[in-house]
């Protein structure tokens, strides 16, 4: 099969740039980094890592690892840089978030006490439950983005730094909806320089990373760089973006069990959903404002898999609430209680009951790398704008604007392996089978 796309090599270092860089998921995700460097643990749930791909009919039996067909970064060649409004360092800031073994953090402390947050742009307005001090003094948001665009050039050019990838791992933002200032690249830069106050913290990281020429990745369900002046800025720039907001505890479950109970055509009647989490993230959703943000991104889900306008009989009218509950006692270790009301034959009513007790930054930590590892990849294929193939990893999946998203995880599973299939200059698979039965 002819290449579709030019993938160049991955060589040199890869600069890993993290808003929200002492938060659980960013030091979780880096001491596993670290750890996996000195032999001291295994990246479980990274498909980048550990993951296969399927090539040709299943007789071949021919299931190489992602990374023996792909040019992938190695972990080895990444170089860390990050913001925080918290000052520690990721060594403290590990040991605060109570997510890792301390004999386990004590193993990399010298690797981890070398990573020390820069000063943050923020702004209580988006998120005021956080109390952290280590903030950029100066207020105006142009000169913020330049701020941030130097610093990122600065660490390009200490540790040389080849591409550069950026995942936002800070904490959700109060809701906002597409205004007149994110709707070109123009207006955009005149809202940077008089202070507009639509224009949230992570939209200025986004826009610092594809000036620098970064792939972008956004962890929360911000707007972020779901807006045309920042898709536009990224094809222009030939910069690959995606997002939104990591798929880790509940919402992962919904988009397994969902399109299960859908493929067999089985009704809906209510989808109720509550959590418990006591983390950073818990307290920053204690808020209404940001929750709001939160509850949007879930919500969603259920609508686009089940497609009440197709089935209105089984998904036209079901309920669905989420609460999220912030309890300080229960730390990282979030738990998650689903009640679902389905009915079947002859409209015969039936319960599902899901109790998860998932860790946050455990399901996260993986997400983050594959992320950084896959949109480095496709920012050395010259791909650039929105990458819906990354649905896999996301609540709220970045997409077209004549598209509606994908959320059937087996669905964006299937698109994820076709698109590294493509680069790798494989065949796409189908998964009919019939050419086993009628050559």
């Amino acid at each position: 099969m002819k290449k579709k796309f030019k993938v160049k090599k991955a060589s040199g270092k890869l600069g890993v740039l993290i808003p929200g860089i002492s938060g659980a998921v960013s030091t979780t995700f880096i001491a596993g980094i670290l750890a996996k460097r000195k032999g001291l643990g295994e990246l479980f749930g990274s498909l980048s890592q550990m993951g296969t791909l399927r090539l040709g009919k299943r007789t071949d039996k021919k299931s190489p690892l992602i990374k023996d067909i792909l040019s992938l970064a190695d972990i080895n060649d990444i170089e860390f840089f990050g913001w925080d409004v918290y000052g520690d360092n990721c060594y403290k800031s590990c040991k605060k978030s109570g997510v890792l073994d301390i004999n386990q953090i004590e193993s990399i402390k010298d690797e981890l006490e070398k990573i020390v947050p820069q000063k943050a742009v923020f702004s209580k307005k988006f998120a005021a439950n956080l109390k952290g001090k280590n903030i950029k003094k100066e207020k105006n948001l142009f000169k913020l983005a330049k701020e941030l665009i130097d610093e990122i050039q600065r660490f390009k050019k200490e540790k040389n730094i080849k591409r550069l990838v950026m995942v936002w791992c800070g904490s959700t933002e109060i809701f906002l909806k597409i205004e007149n200032v994110h709707k070109s690249v123009t207006a955009f830069e005149k809202g940077l320089k008089n202070n507009d106050k639509k224009i949230s913290p992570s939209m200025i990281y986004a826009y610092a990373a594809i000036k620098c020429g970064a792939a972008y990745a956004n962890g929360a369900p911000n707007l972020s760089a779901d807006i045309p002046a920042l898709i536009s800025l990224s094809l222009k720039s030939k910069v690959p973006i995606c997002g939104k907001d990591f798929k880790t505890g509940q919402t992962l479950m919904k988009t397994i069990l969902a399109p299960g109970l859908k493929s067999r055509l089985l009704g809906l009647n209510g989808w109720f959903s509550t959590n418990i989490l006591g983390n950073r993230d818990g307290e920053v959703l204690d808020n209404p404002k940001n929750f709001k943000t939160k509850e949007e991104s879930k919500l969603s889900v259920l609508d686009h898999i089940f497609q009440s306008d197709l089935y209105p009989d089984l998904y036209g009218d079901f309920y669905h609430k989420v609460r999220i509950n912030y309890y300080p006692p229960r730390g990282d270790e979030k738990e998650a209680w689903d009640n679902i009301d389905i009915f079947g034959w002859l409209n015969y009513p039936m319960q599902i009951k899901v109790n998860f007790l998932c860790r946050d930054s455990i399901l996260a930590a993986p997400i983050v790398l594959d992320l950084i590892i896959f949109m480095d990849l496709a920012l050395r294929s010259n791909m650039s704008g929105i990458q819906e193939w990354m649905s896999f990893y996301f609540k709220s999946p970045m997409h077209a604007k004549n598209l509606y998203p994908e959320h059937d995880l087996f669905i964006q599973g299937l698109k994820l392996k076709n698109t590294l299939r493509v680069l790798a200059g494989e065949k796409t698979l189908d998964h009919t089978g019939l050419d086993y039965y009628y050559d």
